[in-house]
């Protein structure tokens, strides 16, 4: 039985390369898998799934033992029974079903990946802009009210 592999979009390679702090880079997250788990989660918040085309080569496919060694294998379950709906999608003795839980991890986190690159066009630094996202989903009604209001010039 061959070891899955989460794979990254070629188109989404720089983005996920530049959001690891490795090699010299600040990025916000330790290892591709933690950006691929990120990314993911804000895939489903967003309801965007979408396919892989072309596949990187660098990074490469992640092991999915990684994932497990970080206990994300339990977000890419949660994601695939909340996809199918169907239980059996747990089994770990079924080979394709293990293929359609990552097929579906990776059409979720490569969408989670489109929106940060929307999100992060033109920014400089990724972890303070995410952090302004991530606050900003924790306290939605939590803007100022003494925000320069121009409508009552007009």
């Amino acid at each position: 039985m061959a070891i899955s592999r989460i794979r990254i979009g070629k188109d989404k390679a720089d983005l996920v390369k530049s959001l690891v702090d490795f090699n010299g880079g600040n990025g916000p997250f330790q290892t591709y898998a933690d950006v691929m788990t990120f990314a993911a989660t804000l895939g489903v918040k967003y309801n965007k799934r979408v396919t892989l085309n072309i596949i990187s080569k660098e990074p490469a496919p992640i092991s999915l033992d990684i994932f497990v060694s970080r206990g994300y294998d339990t977000v890419i379950k949660l994601l695939a029974i909340a996809e199918t709906n169907d239980p059996n999608i747990l089994s770990v003795y079924d080979q394709q079903v293990e293929e359609k839980r990552v097929q579906i991890f990776e059409e979720y986190a490569n969408g989670g990946l489109e929106k940060l690159q929307e999100e992060l066009k033109g920014i400089v630094d990724y972890t303070e802009h995410l952090l302004l996202l991530l606050n900003l989903e924790r306290f939605p009604n939590n803007r100022s009210e003494e925000e320069f209001d121009l409508t009552r010039f007009l």
